[in-house]
């Protein structure tokens, strides 16, 4: 039978590539946003509404997935948001907002999610979105780097806390994307080609790059990788580009 996911923050760049990518696979994918008519276009079997932000969303959108298509053994946890400022011009509401969106949203959900596949106890695997900023010191993102920086640490806690019932919780890094959340920073040709090249690799990758990697984790190939996070970053985190 194959896999059922539940990809939460379905209507951003990285989570509806992820969507496309599962269910060409053949997955049975339930896509969660606050807004269900907003993810009608979303590929997926199920659109579910539900503001993961909250405990109470994050088991709705499990209760709901579960009703409908069964208990989703695989999660990939996609809300987020940014804030691009220097602590100094960070207002504590935006800080709080950044937390409440990235951090809280993936606190609830992974325990919402735990819950769901404790009692029978079964097998599963989920990733979460963290970003480079959480592994290197990039000038003017301390409150984001904050919240990413607490969901490395939950996912190695959390990977430790549940191993021995078989569920592996990892999380990708990545990088500058192209995604709606980045159109703005990257709209004028000139400000892409500077952002690409902050990157070894050279150029911004895109979502589907992203969503590739998550869906690897979450397969059965990944099986033994739990408690990781994988930066998607073309280099950027640990390699400098070459200078010509």
């Amino acid at each position: 039978m194959n896999p059922i996911a539940l990809v939460t923050g379905a209507r951003g760049g990285i989570g509806r590539a992820l969507c496309a990518q599962l269910q060409s696979q053949g997955w049975q994918v339930a896509a969660v946003g606050r807004d269900a008519p907003a993810l009608a276009d979303v590929p997926a079997q199920l659109h579910l509404a539900a503001d993961t932000t909250t405990p109470e969303g994050a088991a709705t959108a499990i209760a709901l997935c579960r009703e409908k298509l069964g208990v989703p053994t695989r999660l990939a946890h996609c809300v987020g948001s940014t804030l691009i400022a220097p602590l100094h011009r960070s207002k504590p509401e935006q800080m709080r907002e950044v937390l409440r969106v990235n951090l809280d949203s993936a606190l609830y959900m992974l325990g919402a999610w735990v819950e769901a596949l404790r009692e029978p106890p079964q097998p599963g695997a989920a990733v979460f979105v963290s970003s480079v900023v959480a592994g290197i010191g990039v000038a003017n993102h301390e409150a984001i780097a904050a919240a990413k920086g607490g969901i490395e640490a939950l996912v190695r806690s959390a990977a430790a806390s549940y191993a021995m019932q078989g569920l592996r919780v990892n999380a990708v890094a990545p990088g500058m994307t192209d995604t709606p959340m980045t159109a703005a920073m990257l709209k004028q040709p000139a400000m892409r080609e500077a952002a690409g090249k902050q990157y070894p690799l050279g150029g911004v990758q895109t979502a589907e790059e992203v969503a590739g990697v998550m869906a690897w984790l979450l397969s059965d190939a990944a099986a033994r990788l739990t408690g990781q996070v994988l930066p998607v970053d073309g280099g950027f985190t640990k390699i400098r580009p070459l200078v010509r």
